[in-house]
């Protein structure tokens, strides 16, 4: 499959698959874990379906803080193992994302006589152990400074009691492109994937489970019911684990402890920083972060995460007061000069994370939001199912590896029982090491450039970055449609949106966009980081939507309605 087939017309072709072809693996959730399994599965040359009954990473894998880190804070208690993995897989994403993936700074200020707080030596001795279980891989070492230094370096930072700082690297990323491009890689290789397609209810065998009846979310009701048959089910439904738990067992037990994240997003201009600043909360001893992003618009702060209960419902989670203040409470205590308010709010966001409970271990009882671990678990469910939940998104590609390693011994186990197929003969290692695409690799980016030179034109930074080598597509696509979809539009491109029509026009032929809220929410950031949304360009894209799609201009009028509702509906 070329990179351009990621599309509605693929999505069709994965449908039609899955009504006539038998997999080997199903997986249903089309978050990060999601489309990491199915990309490790045909890498290992099994068959492969995959199902998202929204968008890609339109549930947790798009309201992370954006980090690629080896976890700090879990030194203290004593998880070596998880912070040295993590450390591993963020030199490798570093090598293999470099578009999407990119050494951060992070800074962290140490009060004297502060609740919560830690003793310079203990902290730099903490940061030393973090160098030495990244194995000398990270950006930079970290860094001592004193209290002057710090202050000339973070401008608005409290001088008040101030023994100085450290500096150390960790990574950001564009979480929700890192997915798509997952999920991408993942059809590329051979998997029939498709979003907006929901998991209704198990097929059973017997006492096994081959597969789930689906639902097509964009027919009709009652037109799009499928039934996919497949070997083993591998469930990676992050928060929404529990629900379909439900549909696999009557008598399911709860396996998450789910709890609210938020984050805030300033404009750059108003929170300074050079790099991630680190803030810890005088009372519960939370970390948050303030994480500079200039590659998203013209250049946001977002500040994050809180830790709180969430919704039984998912789908349901949103920003509450409670998050803004808190958030906001400790800005004031970290930057007091900088007068930093509520009214500077750009956006927010809000996520579930799908955290391990007892009752994945059979255990009773529930644990505080402070004692659930932030480990993943992978185990067998009902009908031989395998149910995946927990994890980081950092650590995805190891995770689906050992996701799909647990799979196979399972499946060969229930062979062996009589209870399912026998394992296809020639299943390979796997081999996600290589880059998702090789249209991000630096030798692809200077060929990029050079074409674009030689055609006496330059790709804007902001192209090269969200699109690596196929910047030179989006070049061609507003070429080939030419200025007349513009003659509409009262305005021009938003700055640091280049070619936005033709950035739509990509997606939708590349990245698998259903809806303009994939386009707004998941492939820009023109809803993140803009006071207004993006929603002076709605017009504009909702024809260009339809126009794509083959759609009437009443299709392209309820689309830009559906539009304005799910931000209204997200706006603070």
């Amino acid at each position: 499959m070329s990179g351009a087939a990621f599309s509605f017309r693929s999505r069709e072709e994965a449908l039609q698959k899955f009504r006539n072809q038998s997999f080997d693996l199903l997986v249903v959730g089309g978050g990060i874990t999601g489309v990491a399994v199915a990309r490790d599965a045909v890498s290992r040359g099994l068959s492969v379906a995959l199902v998202e009954r929204g968008d890609f990473a339109s549930g947790t894998s798009s309201r992370s803080s954006k980090l690629v880190h080896g976890g700090l804070r879990y030194l203290e208690s004593m998880k070596f193992g998880l912070v040295f993995e993590s450390l591993a897989e963020r030199s490798l994403l570093l090598k293999i994302m470099p578009n999407m993936v990119r050494p951060l700074p992070f800074y962290l200020p140490v009060y004297r006589n502060e609740p919560k707080s830690r003793p310079m030596w203990f902290l730099g001795l903490g940061l030393m152990l973090y160098d030495l279980l990244a194995l000398f891989r990270s950006p930079e070492f970290h860094k001592t400074f004193g209290a002057y230094d710090l202050q000339k370096i973070i401008p608005g930072l409290k001088s008040e009691n101030l023994a100085g700082g450290f500096k150390y690297y960790d990574a950001s990323m564009c979480d929700d492109a890192i997915t798509v491009e997952t999920a991408r890689s993942a059809a590329t290789g051979g998997a029939a994937v498709a979003n907006y397609v929901e998991a209704v209810a198990p097929l059973w065998h017997g006492e096994n489970i081959g597969g789930f009846r689906v639902r097509d979310l964009e027919k009709k009701i009652g037109e799009g019911d499928i039934e996919i048959r497949a070997a083993k089910t591998v469930v990676c439904a992050g928060p929404w684990t529990d629900g379909i738990g439900r549909k696999l067992s009557g008598s399911w037990k709860s396996w998450l402890a789910p709890s609210r994240g938020v984050h805030l997003v300033f404009d750059i201009k108003k929170i300074p920083v050079p790099g991630a600043v680190v803030m810890i909360h005088p009372d519960d001893g939370r970390i948050s972060f303030v994480m500079p992003r200039r590659d998203l618009g013209e250049g946001v702060v977002i500040v994050g995460t809180t830790d709180a209960s969430a919704p039984e419902d998912p789908g349901q989670v949103r920003v509450e007061k409670s998050d803004v203040d808190y958030l906001m409470g400790l800005l004031g205590r970290y930057f007091p000069k900088l007068d930093v308010r509520h009214t500077d709010i750009i956006s927010a966001y809000a996520g579930v994370r799908p955290l391990v409970g007892p009752g994945a271990f059979g255990k009773p009882g529930r644990l505080s939001l402070q004692q659930v671990s932030r480990e993943h678990h992978i185990g067998r469910g009902p009908g031989g199912t395998v149910v995946v939940a927990g994890g980081k998104f950092t650590t995805h590609r190891k995770m689906a590896e050992q996701i799909v390693d647990f799979t196979l011994s399972d499946w060969s186990q229930d062979a062996k029982a009589g209870r399912c197929r026998q394992l296809p003969q020639d299943v390979r290692a796997s081999r996600t090491k290589e880059p998702l695409n090789f249209r991000v690799t630096a030798e692809s980016l200077g060929a990029c450039q050079d074409v674009a030179a030689q055609r006496g034109t330059k790709i804007p930074g902001e192209l090269l970055s969200l699109f690596g080598a196929e910047a030179v597509d989006i070049l061609e696509i507003n070429a080939a449609s030419g200025i007349s979809e513009y003659s509409k539009q009262p305005v021009a491109d938003p700055p640091a949106f280049p070619f936005l029509a033709a950035q739509l026009r990509h997606q939708i032929r590349s990245g698998m966009v259903m809806h303009l809220d994939d386009f707004y929410f998941r492939r820009t950031a023109l809803f993140l980081s803009r006071p207004d949304h993006g929603l002076p360009w709605s017009g504009l894209l909702s024809r260009v939507w339809a126009e794509e799609r083959g759609l009437d201009e009443r299709a392209a009028m309820v689309e830009r309605d559906r539009l304005e509702m799910l931000i209204e509906r997200e706006k603070l």
